[in-house]
């Protein structure tokens, strides 16, 4: 659109480079490299095979499954017939996918093998027809409906004239109240993003780069990251997150230069017992989300990997990083810095509010309300939630947090309860509908403390009739049969009360503070 006049929409990224670099590696993995010109010939197989599926313009793709070329596929054969993918976390339990898919409608799922039953409990709960249709990323002779589509289904564009204002991608993400939230991406809103990305002048793509995508390609991190990389040509190798041995030799492997990771993820390579013959001699730049790192992480991590280190923060609405903390800012004398998400890209702007939507000045506290050309069109199928969370262009984030003297901006806490476990994002009030469920307990509430491990914990705080015996075991076994294993308590407290406010909810920050003070005493 903006850098390439053949890329107005997302499908069109590897059909442009299968005309200027055809033999170049697109996406690579245990089987080795996928060139553009293969990429761009298997995702008008994806088309033609979803359109025999019955997939027509402005329907919505769903796909289940762990990192794999397959997804990239499925997503630019989708996107050419100007239908939305749907990306569902494979960690989530079929009820928690069966209101998504209620939600959304899809016409089909694809499915990885490994996911079939999953994928049918949640379309059969959903109560809404969807064809489920499976591939075998473990096992790529195996003979499947979705490989055999595709063998024979033809290699021509489909030729569908697609709207770049139309949604590109749906991605969910679990809703305060309960309800997930179906946020739209639309093919221009990402191209534009890309034009931010391209007019930073801390980060630029070389023609030998190769991005490593271990993060899931269910966030918006993961997929927003390496589609960045696609675009400009460079190699994509993309595998399911492994534990911390395997991911350093497929470091060691592929020798990507560029890195994305959680600081999480950054910690326990360190950690690991081979963490002193690590060769990350090919990286040039690993870039984190989803947390600060700390000043004595990144000084490991600095010794250790040798390279930029670069912090982005944005939300899955604004289709990724909104802002940078730049590698020059990432120095150990300068706690503040470390402890800031950066400032904002070119053509991104974002202001600290108060609750009366009036600016703040620097060093006070407010909401980070972002202004973006990547901005999500809105909230899929709820108006209202749309109008509430984006007005007059304005994205209200819902993060509190403060701008410096210098333009660095920090977050203190989430308006929404948010919390960050892993990379994860947890929300409170799905970790309390699921105990709430449970015999026994009479009111609880679920925070986020701090986790050297996993940045953040979820803690789930009860007050429970002392007539049901309730356990630890007990908890944790219930919540994990309703939500996915990252949500799931990693601590219970049993109390007696909890605080709470004049009308009757529950002071979270009180709690949190209460619980950080107990743990200090211990």
């Amino acid at each position: 659109m903006w850098l390439f006049s053949e890329i107005r929409t997302i499908g069109d990224i590897p059909k442009h480079y299968a005309r200027v670099t055809p033999q170049k590696p697109a996406l690579i993995d245990a089987s080795g490299a996928l060139s553009f010109a293969q990429l761009d010939a298997n995702a008008n197989r994806a088309a033609h095979a979803l359109r025999g599926l019955g997939v027509n313009p402005l329907d919505r793709v769903a796909i289940l499954s762990k990192n794999t070329p397959r997804y990239f596929e499925v997503l630019f054969g989708a996107n050419r017939l100007d239908a939305a993918l749907l990306p569902l976390n494979w960690r989530l339990a079929a009820a928690e996918l069966s209101a998504i898919l209620e939600d959304a409608t899809s016409t089909v799922l694809v499915t990885d093998r490994e996911y079939e039953q999953t994928a049918q409990k949640a379309v059969a709960s959903s109560g809404k027809p969807c064809r489920i249709v499976v591939f075998d990323s473990v096992d790529a002779g195996a003979k499947t409906e979705w490989k055999s589509l595709c063998e024979q289904a033809g290699t021509d564009d489909p030729g569908v004239d697609v709207n770049p204002l139309h949604t590109s991608i749906l991605m969910y993400t679990s809703g305060t109240t309960g309800r997930p939230k179906g946020v739209q991406f639309s093919h221009q809103g990402q191209l534009f993003l890309r034009l931010c990305e391209h007019l930073e002048p801390s980060f630029r793509y070389a023609a030998d780069d190769v991005m490593l995508t271990v993060m899931p390609l269910f966030h918006a991190m993961g997929i927003s990251l390496s589609t960045q990389a696609l675009y400009s040509g460079v190699a994509v190798a993309v595998y399911p997150m492994p534990d911390p041995g395997e991911l350093m030799r497929l470091i060691a492997k592929n020798r990507p230069t560029v890195l994305p990771l959680v600081p999480t993820v950054i910690q326990m390579l360190l950690d690991h017992p081979d963490a002193a013959s690590a060769d990350y001699s090919s990286v040039r730049a690993v870039i984190y989300a989803g947390s600060g790192i700390g000043r004595h992480l990144l000084s490991r991590a600095m010794q250790a990997i040798g390279c930029d280190f670069i912090q982005f923060y944005g939300a899955t609405e604004t289709a990724c990083g909104v802002t940078f903390l730049r590698p020059a800012d990432h120095r150990l004398d300068d706690e503040a810095a470390l402890a800031s998400c950066g400032s904002p890209l070119p053509l991104i702007e974002i202001k600290v509010m108060d609750t009366e939507g009036r600016e703040v000045p620097d060093g006070a506290v407010g909401e980070f309300w972002i202004r973006s050309p990547s901005l999500s069109t809105g909230y899929y199928g709820q108006p209202e939630l749309t109008a509430a969370a984006f007005k007059d262009g304005w994205y209200r984030s819902g993060d509190g947090g403060f701008r410096d003297s210098r333009g660095l901006l920090t977050i203190v806490d989430r308006v929404k309860d948010m919390i960050i476990s892993g990379g994860e994002n947890v929300y409170s009030t799905e970790v309390e509908q699921a105990l709430q469920k449970l015999k026994g307990v009479q009111m609880c509430a679920a925070v986020g403390l701090p986790d050297p491990k996993w940045g953040e914990r979820v803690v789930a705080a009860i007050v429970a009739d002392p007539a049901a015996g309730l356990t630890t075991e007990q908890v944790v076994a219930h919540c994990r049969e309703r939500i996915a294993g990252y949500k799931v308590p990693k601590q219970v407290v049993f109390r007696a009360a909890l605080p709470m406010t004049a009308s009757g909810k529950v002071q979270k920050r009180a709690l949190r503070d209460e619980l950080v003070s107990e743990e200090i005493k211990r």
